[in-house]
């Protein structure tokens, strides 16, 4: 996960500050108060051509206050997936969009800001086209059915369902949920069975 951030002025260093005693404890600011919902809109605005430019697609923004500063969250995916140089590409690029846009007057978040970028992880819900074909293959559980994705087109799904093909539309489906496998221990591959072997031959 990439973390980037814009520092703005410390408090209390201007001319005339008080001096603060050593047993003081340091008062920090908390951020300023925005609406939430619409510096998120914002963000938005401003970054989904950048992230669309780049390559990949926009898949949640969210913005929350932390402390003294905001906290900007962006989840980006792609098809096959996304890399740690890819999530530092975008960032840059993500950063550099948000400094231009304040550069221009329109501020898009008061005081200082964190920016986190990185990619949605199994626990994200199915509910575009593209997250079901990018999960092709995988278990997934939706509408009370489990099954695995075995193929995907611009209507729907087909969902192999105990060794049962069923095809669900797009408009049919709820959200759906990627299931996490384990490997079965009888498949399961040991490298030190020679090993074991050999411990008894004097």
């Amino acid at each position: 996960m990439t973390q980037r951030g814009r520092a703005g002025a410390r408090p209390g260093q201007g001319p005339g500050a008080r001096r603060r005693r050593d047993d003081e404890q340091p008062r920090v600011p908390a951020a300023p108060r925005i609406d939430l919902a619409a510096a998120r809109a914002r963000v938005r605005a401003v970054i989904e051509p950048v992230v669309a430019e780049a390559g990949y697609d926009l898949e949640d923004v969210s913005v929350a206050r932390a402390g003294r500063r905001h906290l900007v969250r962006v989840l980006v995916d792609a098809d096959g997936g996304i890399s740690l140089d890819d999530v530092a590409i975008v960032s840059r690029e993500i950063s550099s969009a948000l400094d231009a846009a304040d550069e221009t007057g329109g501020e898009v978040l008061a005081g200082e800001y964190q920016l986190e970028v990185g990619s949605p992880g199994v626990d994200r819900p199915l509910t575009l086209p593209r997250h079901w074909r990018r999960n092709r293959g995988r278990l997934v559980a939706v509408d009370g059915l489990t099954g695995r994705v075995v193929d995907t087109d611009d209507e729907g799904i087909v969902l192999d369902v105990d060794g049962t093909p069923r095809e669900l539309r797009y408009s049919e489906l709820g959200p759906g949920k990627v299931q996490i496998e384990f490997k079965r221990l009888d498949e399961a591959e040991f490298d030190d069975e020679d090993d074991d072997e050999g411990e008894g031959e004097e």
